[in-house]
């Protein structure tokens, strides 16, 4: 084989790494996941799809002996080049050379030796043509004879965390569910201060290693009460986290298809938010949600409390909008106000902490006051030019982009625009979802902007289907560009949901 061709193939599968790697990164190192993104970014468009099938054909021809420098060579082009849209560098979700990423590319590096050692020994330009090809598995088995070693180099941050829980000894709300768990968490943390000393993990460090952080950085002496927000991508994670920060009420806001297609279906969604009760005991459920009133009456081994601000009558906390404010029932008595507030169903479920701890209610729309959401989740606010921005870009289920709708309707006097990419991680779901959401949003909006080309057909489908006039465009920066020319004044946009420039 020639030497020529191996130098030229290992710098451009090098230059071609950057772009999985930088996938790696941004899908939290999970083994397998750049794979499922080359298949989106190769199929999302005639362009890649022409690139990529050229890509193999060369390749073949390579293995075969037709030409095999010049069809070899031709594979590469395509894997320098391609897939077309998908940056080296990044914009939105920039490469970032932390330590466990150079591990990663170190090991990369060293399958990829082993490959061109093999082709090699057989002298086919044709197999390492094909190895170009297929730098994201190359990356994803990296990541899998990783994963084990990053794991256990975890560990010693939580034992740290572990022991720093032990000393401070808080009382732990744990808050998960499908959405709604940074609301909860922000809600909760307002009302638990003004009781206590209170610690609330920032932002969304809702994994194994971001509440290890958040208890290390954040938690001081003297807190009473530390409040944790899990998420999970599969069964097991919440389980994990509860064994060493072991919650005294255990929250579970919403039940939805979100990430469900790293789970693969909505049973074993619950199963693996329902890990939270674990060692809890007092459990508040937002009975709003069917799944949970149901799951509610399965558990007979501690407290319950149900909440609602949707109306159900047996909720032990219920909230009953009015106007501005809304009502606060506590076992069918009135104990107060709260201003109504987005997904108020959230601010439910914050209540029911209080109830659960026995905590005083009284003061509770006192300590809401000037309360708002976290940032990007159906945040209001008004542009120099007057324009009315609803920024609900961290939401990505379907249930928060029809709130989101529902937001919009009551702002501005003039046109409404939504911007979206739409919904991901929905499996089976995605495409439905986004042609329902595009179909309601003709309800509301005058115009619809849709960003890049994840979601582009279904959303598409689903304006055409309420004749609601469509502008494509290729990036967040390039609808925001839009909104700036065309809008002023008592017109409004809601920006629902915000994919990073990894996503096709």
């Amino acid at each position: 084989m020639s030497g020529v061709f191996v130098v030229a193939a290992t710098v451009v599968s090098a230059i071609s790494a950057l772009r999985w790697l930088r996938v790696a990164q941004r899908e939290h190192y999970l083994p397998w996941s750049v794979a499922v993104f080359a298949k989106r970014w190769w199929l999302i468009d005639p362009t890649n799809l022409a690139i990529i099938a050229l890509a193999a054909t060369s390749a073949a021809l390579a293995l075969i002996g037709v030409l095999p420098l010049v069809t070899g060579s031709v594979t590469l082009v395509c894997v320098l080049v391609g897939p077309v849209g998908l940056s080296i560098k990044g914009i939105s979700s920039p490469l970032m050379w932390t330590a466990r990423l150079r591990r990663v590319a170190i090991a990369s590096g060293g399958i990829w030796a082993v490959m061109v050692a093999i082709g090699g020994v057989t002298g086919s330009i044709g197999l390492l043509a094909y190895e170009a090809v297929a730098l994201p598995l190359v990356i994803d088995l990296a990541l899998a004879i990783m994963w084990p070693f990053e794991m256990k180099s975890q560990k010693k941050w939580i034992d740290q965390a572990t022991e720093r829980m032990l000393l401070v000894s808080p009382t732990v709300v744990a808050i998960t569910g499908s959405y709604g768990k940074t609301t909860t968490k922000e809600y909760a943390r307002q009302l638990l201060a003004r009781h206590a000393p209170t610690v609330a993990t920032p932002a969304s460090f809702n994994n194994k290693m971001g509440l290890a952080r958040a208890i290390n950085e954040h938690l001081s002496d003297g807190t009473r009460f530390f409040i944790a927000e899990m998420g999970t991508y599969g069964p097991g994670e919440i389980a994990d986290m509860c064994a060493w920060v072991s919650p005294n009420v255990a929250v579970l806001t919403a039940i939805g298809p979100v990430h469900l297609e790293r789970f693969g279906s909505i049973d074993r969604v619950v199963e693996a938010k329902s890990e939270i009760f674990g060692r809890a005991d007092v459990v508040v459920l937002n009975v709003d949600d069917d799944r949970l009133a149901s799951l509610a009456g399965t558990i007979t081994d501690r407290r319950v409390i149900k909440v609602s601000a949707g109306g159900v009558g047996n909720a032990d906390v219920r909230l009953v909008p009015d106007g501005h404010r809304a009502a606060v029932y506590v076992n069918g008595s009135e104990v107060g106000t709260v201003p109504v507030l987005p997904l108020l169903s959230n601010l439910a479920c914050a209540i029911g902490v209080l109830v659960a701890l026995d905590l005083p209610l009284d003061g509770i729309g006192e300590a809401l006051k000037g309360a708002g959401t976290p940032d990007h989740r159906q945040t209001v606010f008004t542009s120099d030019a007057g324009v009315v921005i609803i920024d609900d870009t961290y939401n990505s289920n379907p249930a928060g982009a029809q709130a989101a709708l529902d937001r919009l309707a009551a702002v501005g006097s003039g046109r409404r625009v939504v911007v979206t990419p739409g919904m991901v991680e929905l499996g089976d779901l995605q495409v439905k979802e986004n042609t329902r959401f595009a179909a309601q949003a003709g309800a509301v909006a005058d115009q619809l902007i849709v960003v890049a080309k994840t979601n582009r057909a279904a959303l598409l489908e689903g304006a055409a289907n309420v004749a609601l006039p469509v502008i494509v465009v290729a990036s967040r920066e390039a609808a925001v560009a839009w909104v700036r020319e065309h809008l002023g004044e008592g017109d409004a946009v809601l920006y629902e949901n915000d994919l990073p420039d990894h996503h096709p």
